[in-house]
């Protein structure tokens, strides 16, 4: 019975030594998206605009050291942008009537960030900056094209979901940095700037249904992060 006693006392110990490592918060981050858009010449796909996004969630971070931290959570990103593109009538397979079009995609993101934080010792009262770099793991749970959750291909007028455009999976590589206030003993603020460059090429309709070559899409997200840590 002492030994279970004692070991109780140490595993207790442990999670609350455990526990002051891990600061836990809340993050808001409007941004500015857009899609990274390119192929042949043939069909000519480009960027053609960005668009307001807007993500939030949880923000977790483990310090394996004073200064040092890793950084996941789980959030909700919103990002898209809008694409052109030259495509051809009689399903874009011939070489005449040609005609030009565009489309703006929307898709909504589970994301999980994978980053490391490196943070300055106070460079004012309670104060320090942060740098951040990593990546996150992404999974689309809601597209829609030009606002509706179905998309009809202007060059053959078959109607698809807007899901079936977009890759089940994307990656991003993340670079942010900024600063955190400390409040009181636990609480603090922060506020930086964040960028997400699409690693994964998300296109799952030109390419692969509609024999256009070498299509590649990707994302990009340019945003303010705001927070709180508890």
């Amino acid at each position: 019975m002492k030994k279970v006693f004692l070991a109780l006392l140490a595993l207790v110990a442990t999670v609350g030594t455990v526990s002051a490592q891990v600061e836990i918060g809340l993050k808001v981050s409007p941004a500015i998206t857009s899609l990274r858009a390119e192929s042949t010449t043939k069909n000519a796909f480009a960027s053609d605009g960005s668009q307001l996004g807007f993500s939030g969630g949880l923000v977790v971070d483990y310090f394996f050291g004073e200064n040092y931290a890793f950084s996941t959570g789980l959030e909700l990103a919103g990002k898209g942008g809008t694409v052109r593109y030259t495509d051809y009538y009689n399903n874009g397979v011939g070489n005449g009537n040609p005609f030009q079009t565009s489309y703006k995609m929307s898709t909504q993101y589970l994301q999980v960030p994978l980053t490391v934080k490196l943070f300055t010792n106070e460079i004012a009262p309670a104060t320090r900056l942060y740098f951040q770099v990593g990546g996150s793991l992404n999974v689309p749970i809601g597209t829609r094209i030009n606002g509706s959750k179905f998309y009809t291909d202007p060059a053959n007028g078959t109607e698809n979901k807007a899901g079936d455009y977009v890759y089940f999976f994307d990656a991003d590589a993340l670079i942010a940095a900024g600063a955190e206030y400390t409040l009181g003993q636990s609480t603090k603020l922060f506020a930086g700037l964040g960028y997400h460059r699409g690693l994964v090429d998300i296109d799952h309709y030109f390419e692969s249904k509609r024999g256009m070559s070498d299509v590649t899409i990707k994302n990009s997200s340019f945003g303010l992060d705001l927070g709180i840590k508890f």
